[in-house]
């Protein structure tokens, strides 16, 4: 399996890597097929994501996929992160390879179960005005 130039890019140069100690919210998820693992710490200062940080234990493609997808969502409100894709991530690498896109592409779930601590953290709960569905794979 080649993967291109952006995917190579962001595995072997990945942005925003690494543990926030002062997080105001963390979220992990996982693949059971081929055991990838996101952690996602995130900073939050009126609804905007002002710092976003990440762990992967996984392949390139999981590693690139949460690079890119951590430039693409800070900054952003929390709404308008939790709509970030699996497609527009795999199109921010100019495409994974298909049977990636599923197994690797696991930054956006690991940032709801952040926005749900967030949330859990301020005494919300998650709030279900920014509650986004999970789109169809």
């Amino acid at each position: 399996m080649a993967y291109g130039p952006k995917v190579m890019e962001h595995f072997t140069q990945p942005r925003n890597v690494g543990e926030m100690k002062d997080a105001d919210g963390v979220g992990k998820f996982s693949n059971d097929v081929d055991g990838d693992i996101v952690v996602i710490s995130i900073k939050v200062k009126d609804e905007i994501i002002t710092d976003i940080k990440f762990q992967v234990f996984g392949c390139a493609a999981a590693i690139a996929s949460s690079s890119v997808f951590t430039e693409m969502v800070k900054g952003k409100r929390i709404e308008e992160a939790l709509k970030v894709t699996k497609e527009s991530i795999s199109e921010a690498l100019d495409s994974l390879p298909p049977e990636k896109v599923d197994c690797s592409v696991l930054a956006p779930d690991a940032l709801r179960e952040a926005v749900g601590d967030y949330r859990n953290r301020q005494g919300r709960g998650f709030n279900t005005t920014y509650e986004v569905p999970h789109p169809k794979s």
